[in-house]
Order: C-alpha cells, then sequence, then structure tokens
C-alpha cells in the first residue's frame, strides 16, 4: 500500500524530498529538466484546483477509464521512462522557484481539506474516485518524479 497524502506527515516527508531539490538537480532518467518536473507535479493539481483544464469528451474519459485509470489509481508504481500523456508534457524552461512554491503549496492544500473532501470528489479524466483513489494518484506520481531526480 502506498502512504496516504492525506497524512500531515506523508505531506511534511514529501515536503522535505522537494525542499532538497537544486536547480542543478539531475534526473536519473528521462529528459526533463527539474523545473519543468515539477512544473509536470503540478499539472495533476492545476486540473483538481485550477479550472484551467478542459474535461475530456465523454468518448475519451471512456478510454481513459478503461485504458488508463487502473495504472493510475492503483499501488502499482510507474516504470521508469513510461508515456506521459500530452496534456502533462511540459516542454518550456521553468523557473524551479516559483515551481517548486507552486507544487508545496499544493500539496498543503491537498493534505489541509483532506481525504473526506476527496472522497467521490470527480477526477476531469476518470469520472469520481474514491479518498485512496486520489491519494494513490497524488501520491505514486510524486514519488516516481521524486525518485527520478534522486530524492
Amino acid at each position: 500500500m502506498l502512504k496516504d497524502v492525506f497524512d500531515p506527515k506523508v505531506t511534511d516527508e514529501l515536503i522535505t524530498r522537494i525542499q532538497s531539490l537544486t536547480p542543478e538537480s539531475r534526473g536519473l532518467w528521462g529528459k526533463m529538466a527539474v523545473g519543468q518536473m515539477l512544473a509536470h507535479c503540478c499539472v495533476t493539481y492545476e486540473m483538481v484546483y485550477d479550472g484551467n483544464h478542459r474535461k475530456p469528451n465523454a468518448l475519451m474519459r471512456l478510454m481513459l477509464g478503461l485504458m488508463v485509470k487502473k495504472a493510475v489509481v492503483s499501488d502499482k508504481p510507474y516504470r521508469h521512462n513510461s508515456p506521459t500523456g500530452g496534456g502533462f508534457l511540459v516542454r518550456d524552461t521553468r523557473d524551479f522557484a516559483l515551481e517548486r512554491e507552486r507544487l508545496v503549496a499544493y500539496l498543503k492544500r491537498t493534505q489541509q481539506l483532506g481525504g473526506d473532501h476527496f472522497d467521490g470528489f470527480e477526477s476531469l479524466s476518470f469520472g469520481p474516485l474514491t479518498r485512496q483513489q486520489w491519494s494513490n494518484l497524488f501520491y505514486k506520481h510524486l514519488d516516481h518524479h521524486l525518485g527520478q531526480f534522486g530524492v
């Protein structure tokens, strides 16, 4: 079982890992620079909080639910160099400090809202998810990319 992002200790642990990154941190695999990785990790939270991502049409949601959802919300870790969905790609250079600050703020907001807020909350891509599925989605993605950068 993955760690619970709604546990304040887990949030603190993730923030400590994020804070240990530097602009010079290099990935152990993949092509992203550290600022791009932080921005990429923020996309998941943008989809939840910011309303600047559109909901996929019904056919796309069905396909995502059938083909992607299990991989995203299960407790099975992502493989290195897994393909990235188009809406999550960050190709431009990003400001490291700004992206780190944004990601930490999203983590704190998520933890403060708590698991009860997310139980049954609708994902743009997958429809309603359980508290555990949201926790897995958030934690697994962050853990994968923080591990990619050695923290």
